[in-house]
């Protein structure tokens, strides 16, 4: 027999895991509010409401069949390692973000490396990325990767001739030895035209909570565009080998990009759902000659909200 107030103590439970969960959802709201520009906010353009909710739809099916990615790479202890490469402003983060929003920071973390210091110039090239491997049971997605050497530092100057050429030598070695190591190495590229690129950084000029992301050398990539197309020009024809093959992801509508880099990449390993046994919450064990001690009032942080 179920009591009353047991009945209303359940769905007051229910209700608040569905209140829960809703706030889960507002952070996908949070991060499409990010993406749209002051204009649209202001209601100067309208969204396709059925569009807009089909994009969710489809996002939250995708990160579900990551979690069980995850699960079977852990499972497996399989090592696997993903690149995002692309021009500034790409959409690279967008899409990792999405990706691991999700997922165990334990099993699936990202590697941002910053310039490298003055001692990581003398070292082997490769050696400061290889730090970052993935050991059993890991993903690994590098924003951006060993490949700097063929495009930014090719086009600002930061490597020699030799150092350039020397790196196309090594790279498909050096790629090859990963797989050959045990590691899935996939590799993508976000392609934007000119003048989506031009658009995304004019947003963020204008925009206070993004002007963080635009750096001199950002601003110096459109001086250059063109070197940096024959750059790419170059890196994909001559780093496109079967063990590592090159994707590119054509990203000038972000929603878009994203759901179809996710699925590709879900397309590229044989995961499967891992079984897990029924997971049962243990009672609490109360002890009578327990007391709970008060805290301080002015160790509480104020309630403003």
């Amino acid at each position: 027999m179920t009591l009353p107030g047991a009945l209303n103590d359940h769905d007051d439970l229910m209700r608040r895991i569905a209140s829960d969960l809703v706030d889960s959802y507002d952070e996908e709201i949070e991060l499409e509010l990010e993406d749209r520009s002051i204009d649209e906010l202001e209601g100067r353009h309208t969204t396709d409401r059925a569009e807009r909710q089909a994009y969710f739809k489809e996002l939250f099916r995708l990160q579900g069949e990551l979690v069980k990615l995850q699960d079977w790479v852990q499972h497996t202890r399989k090592k696997v390692v993903i690149l995002f490469e692309g021009r500034d402003a790409a959409g690279k983060g967008g899409v990792i973000k999405r990706i691991t929003q999700r997922l165990n920071p334990r099993v699936v973390r990202v590697a941002a490396l910053p310039a490298p210091n003055d001692r990581e110039r003398t070292q082997w090239y490769f050696q400061r990325y290889a730090a970052h491997l993935p050991a059993a049971g890991e993903m690994v997605l590098f924003d951006r990767s060993w490949y700097n050497r063929a495009g930014v530092e090719r086009v600002m100057g930061f490597c020699t001739d030799d150092e350039y050429e020397e790196f196309f030598r090594t790279v498909p070695e050096f790629e090859k030895m990963l797989v050959r190591s045990g590691i899935t190495l996939i590799k993508y590229w976000f392609s934007i035209t000119d003048d989506e690129q031009h658009l995304r950084f004019l947003g963020r000029i204008h925009d206070p909570l993004k002007q963080w992301k635009l750096s001199p050398m950002d601003l110096e990539s459109r001086v250059r565009w063109e070197a940096y197309t024959k750059a790419k020009e170059t890196m994909l024809e001559r780093t496109h080998i079967p063990e590592a093959p090159w994707w590119v992801v054509q990203a000038v509508d972000k929603k878009k990009a994203r759901l179809n880099c996710i699925a590709h990449l879900l397309d590229q390993l044989p995961y499967h759902e891992v079984a897990h046994a029924p997971v049962e919450l243990p009672a609490r064990v109360r002890n009578p000659e327990y007391l709970r001690q008060p805290v301080p009032a002015e160790m509480y942080v104020p309630q403003r909200y």
